[in-house]
């Protein structure tokens, strides 16, 4: 046995390198326990019965936690002997001789929480010992995963060891909560904007929403041809915008991250720069660039290089190699704020022929990535045929593909409309006259009106906003009214 003081003084040296676990320390925390519960209040938050190493220490701790939390009564020697005595594991070392030795070990003992971390450090190194064997050996199997997905599969194993015990937070006091909320109300105040999240750069979504706000979940959805990914792009530009303005250090500026699963980063990046240089994305594809405004572009594109977006367009990524690369990112590049485009492209963890249930594991790690990481995510959705059927093609919640998962874990449902869309499928004849010149009075006055429909917010109003939207550019604005 290894000497105890030396355990309490430096826990770490105790450890054997040979062997990843310490079975003396394991008997000083149940001996501990058993003598004074109490002791169990200072370890129980992040010790569980599977971090001990020994099978039947674990099965006494697992009682003890089961005697004084579920019966409200004293784990000690009398409460604890038919169940040494009963156990096929604990009569084989002894039973309630075996108290005896646990009573003996918790002798001289002043705290037991560096006797704790050192049983889930171990816990932890045995089980990482076995996720890396487990990755030699996929490296070596001849499957049809891609290096790549190795890796993602490795790191998403890692960050569970890691997190999966101790990643939820304590117990706040309503004074820490009341101090964070007025602090925001604060700058909302001190600013003419009153924005507390993030600026979307539209001031009537900027109004409804108080800006992007951290820990929420934002599904955007239409119908094709709605401008979905148009407005999904002017949100990140405009909101790196905002985020380069405040008045942070190098080490503290923030970032933007794009997950494009429907279209190639190049794509994106001529639909900022058509945007950010009022210059048709149609010139971009087919080169009929005039030397002035490749002049425009050359200046443009040099500052719009120098903006923190980040685009990932790997095609079919999972939920969990998004929450890994979502990760990778904060780590490295300090990501505010994360759009998805989108929803229904993401694959989910396990093959299943239900749908809906991939839909509500996809919804469930979006809104757990945007609370996990205190980030806003925007996530862009289509929505059902059925708004073709009606004659108001105004999307509604019930529009949604599989609308019950994604309405309950969403913070804000935003449906994006352009009546104009529709009314241009309806040119009449122009040998109509009539009929002809209402509708181009009516096109006029809605060509470029897109319309934002708020119909769900968790913390704030419902209600609809206008937007301008010129498609030439794939550019949306504040909307005025003439």
């Amino acid at each position: 046995m290894e000497n105890t003081e030396n355990i309490a003084e430096e826990p770490v040296k105790s450890i054997n390198k040979r062997e990843l676990y310490n079975l003396e320390a394991e008997q000083i925390i149940l001996g501990t326990i058993i003598l004074n519960n109490d002791y169990l209040n200072r370890v129980s938050e992040f010790l569980l019965a599977e971090h001990f190493y020994e099978p039947s220490h674990q099965k006494i701790y697992a009682e003890i936690l089961h005697i004084v939390a579920d019966m409200n009564i004293v784990a000690n020697n009398v409460t604890l002997k038919q169940f040494f005595a009963d156990t096929a594991e604990i009569s084989a070392i002894g039973g309630m001789k075996y108290m005896a030795v646990l009573m003996d070990k918790a002798t001289g003992i002043v705290d037991i929480a560096d006797y704790a971390k050192l049983i889930y450090d171990l816990y932890l190194k045995r089980n990482l010992t076995m996720i890396a064997e487990d990755i030699i050996i996929n490296c070596n199997d001849l499957d049809d995963q891609t290096a790549l997905e190795k890796i993602e599969n490795a790191e998403r194993e890692i960050f569970n060891l890691t997190f999966a015990q101790n990643s939820g937070s304590d117990f706040k006091g309503i004074s820490d909560a009341l101090k964070t909320t007025l602090e925001k109300t604060l700058i909302a105040k001190q600013t003419d904007s009153h924005i507390t999240g993030i600026s979307t750069g539209l001031t009537d979504l900027d109004h409804i929403l108080s800006g992007m706000q951290n820990s929420d979940l934002l599904i955007l959805a239409g119908r094709p041809s709605m401008g979905k990914t148009a407005l999904a792009i002017n949100i990140a530009v405009n909101g790196c915008k905002y985020l380069m303005e405040q008045d942070l250090s190098n080490e503290e500026k923030r970032a933007v991250g794009i997950f494009s699963l429907e279209m190639s980063s190049d794509q994106l990046s001529s639909r900022i720069l058509s945007m950010e240089t009022s210059i048709s994305a149609t010139k971009f594809r087919s080169g009929t660039i005039t030397e002035d405004e490749w002049q425009v572009i050359s200046a443009r594109s040099a500052e719009i290089a120098d903006m923190p977006i980040f685009l990932d367009d790997t095609p079919a990524l999972s939920i969990s190699a998004i929450r890994t690369r979502t990760r990778r990112l904060i780590k490295k590049k300090n990501l505010s704020l994360l759009i998805i485009d989108y929803l229904q492209l993401i694959r989910g963890s396990k093959k299943t022929e239900n749908r809906v249930q991939e839909i509500s594991e996809i919804t469930q790690g979006l809104k757990a990535i945007a609370k996990e990481f205190n980030i806003p995510v925007i996530a862009l959705s289509q929505l059902s045929r059925a708004v073709e059927q009606r004659d108001d093609k105004r999307p509604q919640l019930s529009d949604l593909r599989e609308s019950g998962s994604i309405e309950q874990d969403a913070d804000v449902v935003a449906f994006i409309y352009r009546e104009s869309y529709y009314l241009e499928r309806k040119r009449p004849d122009e040998a109509e006259i009539e009929a002809f010149k209402n509708w181009q009075d009516k096109m006029s006055e809605i060509r470029n009106k897109s319309e934002v429909i708020i119909a769900k917010q968790r913390n704030g109003p419902v209600g609809n906003i206008d937007l301008f939207f010129d498609a030439e550019f794939t550019r949306f604005g504040n909307f005025v009214v003439r």
